[in-house]
């Protein structure tokens, strides 16, 4: 009796564990659809309100994101906050030079099809018809600028004895701009993420640039000292040194702070400012040459648009003036971003004189 009391006893302890552990899972399992229900509220948070390694620009006062999920810093992209300018400036340049790529892969990378199908200067549109844009480029051209024009002799001496040059150099100059473009653009989209990911990203970026200016150099370089390959070889090997010692540099995290704004950006400059090297022995040697004074005045530029830009980044203007006013539009970083688009595209145009002056001259040691 008791033994048989006792094991029903048992079974009813059983039953009673078996009905609480079902319970704890019914209960753990409604927590965690209430869990899932419950969405991530995208709120933006004012400077005060930002872990340390968050605070780069004390001038920039509100509408922050602040170590969202990840799925939410990807829709953010089309959201308004103070970073949805830094994100779209580069990405739209990236934008542009993927484009330049493609058309590069489908024409012959030449001024005239740069400015003909970019439509920069909107020279009567009505006069291209069907893709023949070298065409209605030429005859439009004259109508606008005198013969005696240097860019019109430029684009009217790429004839037809023009010999074949290599473009590998012309797409490791668009790989460059588009790899450091896209980084910039997603660093600024996933900085805040969390402390690692901020550390990370803002390394990447600093890679990118490094990239892109070696990358920058090495088209120019290529096809101006294709009868020097000694200079060309000492060019190549100079800029890659130098980008690399400045990537590893700007990796340190103690860098990372924006305390050291200033330093970063004259490490960069620097780095930029070797190009008058090479433009000075252009000049020396080709300086006569209508293609080459075109090709280094659009350098020239090139170099005032980055000199202009990172004025404006280290000075923090003009959040610096009023600040709060341009947390969303028109804060230093944004300027900043639309002049090293505005600079990479006078190279590019630099780039391709170039490329369409060495076309024109007998086949050296390329």
């Amino acid at each position: 009796m008791n033994r048989r009391g006792g094991c029903g006893g048992q079974s009813m302890r059983v039953m009673a564990a078996d009905v609480d552990a079902d319970h704890r899972v019914d209960s753990a399992a409604k927590v965690k659809k209430m869990k899932n229900r419950v969405k991530f509220e995208r709120k933006l948070v004012k400077y005060e309100a930002l872990p340390d390694y968050l605070q780069d620009n004390e001038f920039i006062r509100d509408y922050y994101r602040c170590e969202w999920p990840l799925k939410d810093l990807v829709l953010s992209v089309f959201s308004l906050h103070n970073e949805t300018l830094n994100i779209w400036t580069h990405l739209g340049g990236a934008m542009i030079f993927v484009a330049l790529t493609v058309m590069s892969l489908t024409e012959k990378a030449s001024v005239e099809n740069l400015l003909a199908a970019g439509n920069f200067l909107r020279w009567e549109a009505t006069t291209v018809k069907h893709n023949d844009s070298e065409t209605a480029f030429r005859e439009s051209y004259p109508r606008k600028f005198p013969e005696s024009s240097i860019l019109y002799n430029v684009i009217n001496n790429n004839g037809a004895d023009s010999v074949m040059i290599p473009t590998w150099p012309w797409f490791i100059f668009l790989g460059g701009a588009i790899c450091c473009l896209v980084v910039s653009s997603v660093s600024h989209l996933f900085a805040c993420h969390s402390r690692r990911c901020n550390l990370l990203f803002w390394r990447l970026d600093h890679s990118g640039i490094s990239l892109m200016i070696t990358t920058s150099f090495i088209a120019p370089t290529y096809y101006i000292f294709s009868c020097h390959p000694v200079w060309r070889l000492f060019y190549f090997t100079s800029i890659t040194l130098l980008a690399t010692l400045a990537a590893i540099t700007l990796l340190s995290p103690a860098l990372s702070s924006g305390r050291f704004r200033s330093f970063k950006a004259t490490v960069f400059v620097t780095l930029g400012l070797f190009g008058i090297v090479p433009a000075a022995h252009t000049a020396l040697l080709y300086g006569h040459h209508r293609h080459v004074a075109v090709a280094l005045g659009c350098e020239v530029a090139m170099g005032v648009l980055y000199a202009v830009g990172a004025g404006f980044y280290v000075a923090r203007i003009p959040e610096r003036l009023r600040p709060g006013r341009f947390d969303l539009v028109g804060s230093s970083h944004q300027i900043f971003h639309v002049f090293v688009v505005a600079a990479a595209l006078a190279h590019c145009v630099a780039t391709l004189v170039v490329m369409d002056w060495r076309r024109g001259l007998p086949l050296c040691s390329l």
